[in-house]
């Protein structure tokens, strides 16, 4: 009798723990989804706004930019319940082919790409322009997520370390940076040193990686004087307000402009060209402008959350695969957001790159929504983390 009663009472708590962890892995995906959704619609917002006069100055359809990033939203919304429904195991047994279609699409962007504001960063097929290099930030942190989880007993090696990690980037990021496109080299390498943190590799050669990067970006900034000004025009954009700081200048007035409320929704002034990129890198500005403090602080705390929400997927993934390649996604999109929001607030260099969700760009978009997608995908398959793969 006792041993049938404690069969019972065993039996109960194990299910009382699984309806726990079927309702944390719920609360979870919704602070992915939710503010994922909100960034997305803020989005759409800005963008009909910011971009109604160029569009309509440009394709006499001031919609002309909003149309195109509606359906881009749909794509990618179909991309991320695709890539929610698909077990992530499979991007570990494909990982090579996927890094190597990366690779691909990146030489044919150098070969027959299309060339804007300097850098030869676009593929177009009919009527749509495709970005290779946003593929590539999720290409690279699947295949070193692979090779860290599959060498995870030979790290200690400095040869099983380095060679993957030399290999990936330097094809990769080579690859990227003759574009020349230094901002998103730099998001390829922030997302895999993420990986390598949350691998078993021993910290000296994790660091290492990281100085060595970092040294190598500095070099490049070096390498070609535009690229320079924008690391030393951040430090004081006023002292050139018409040449190297004009954009940090123009970002910090619309900024400055919406005050706490903002001048109201459609209102803004510095989409008349008085702010380039107005609907792409510097979207935030637009919101700063036309939603105030509010609108623009709102939008920090959604970044927030969703990224403390991938946070908690990586934490509670069922293997080393999983939390390495959730923790190289939260940290591609995180780092990107900050990188984003401090060239728009002048306190980081101006790198041309995208804010998450938010700013216009199809092939971002969807890719971003599909990695949120593999992201739900590790969330729901929570089970004991086994020791090896």
């Amino acid at each position: 009798m006792t041993a049938k009663v404690t069969s019972i009472v065993g039996t109960r708590s194990r299910a009382r723990r699984r309806d726990t962890e079927v309702v944390t892995t719920r609360r979870i995906v919704t602070l992915l989804v939710v503010p994922m959704v909100v960034l997305l619609v803020v989005g759409l917002g800005a963008i009909l706004s910011a971009s109604s006069v160029r569009a309509l100055a440009e394709d006499h359809d001031s919609l002309y930019y909003f149309g195109r990033q509606l359906v881009w939203a749909m794509v990618g919304s179909v991309a991320l319940v695709i890539a929610a429904r698909v077990p992530y195991d499979l991007y570990r047994r494909t990982a090579p082919g996927i890094l190597g279609i990366s690779a691909l699409s990146l030489v044919a962007v150098l070969l027959y790409g299309v060339e804007r504001g300097g850098s030869r960063s676009w593929l177009e097929v009919g009527p749509i322009t495709i970005q290779p290099s946003e593929f590539a930030k999720f290409a690279v942190v699947v295949f070193l997520s692979m090779v860290m989880a599959r060498k995870r007993e030979l790290l200690m090696d400095f040869a099983h370390f380095f060679w993957p990690v030399a290999a990936s980037l330097g094809l990769i990021g080579g690859l990227t940076i003759l574009q020349p496109d230094l901002g998103t080299t730099i998001i390829i390498g922030a997302g895999a040193l993420a990986v390598l943190v949350a691998s078993e590799a021993p910290f000296r050669f994790v660091a290492g990686s990281a100085a060595g990067g970092g040294l190598a970006a500095l070099l490049l900034a070096m390498a070609a004087d535009y690229r320079w000004d924008r690391v030393t025009g951040f430090l004081d954009p006023f002292s050139d307000p018409l040449g190297t700081g004009f954009q940090g200048v123009q970002s910090l007035f619309a900024l400055g402009t919406g005050g706490f409320f903002g001048v109201g929704l459609g209102a803004s002034r510095a989409r008349w060209e008085f702010l380039p990129n107005a609907h792409t890198d510097f979207i935030y500005a637009i919101i700063g402008e036309e939603t105030g403090l509010i609108g623009a602080g709102a939008v920090l705390l959604l970044l927030a959350v969703f990224t403390m929400a991938g946070v908690a997927v990586a934490i509670r993934a069922r293997d080393d695969f999983g939390r390495m390649l959730a923790t190289g996604i939260v940290a591609w999109l995180a780092i990107q957001s900050i990188v984003n929001l401090g060239g728009v607030t002048a306190i980081l260099p101006i790198t041309g790159l995208p804010l998450p969700f938010v700013s216009f760009g199809g092939s971002a978009l969807v890719v971003e929504m599909a990695a949120v997608g593999v992201l739900i995908n590790i969330a729901r398959r929570r089970q004991p983390r086994r020791s090896r793969l």
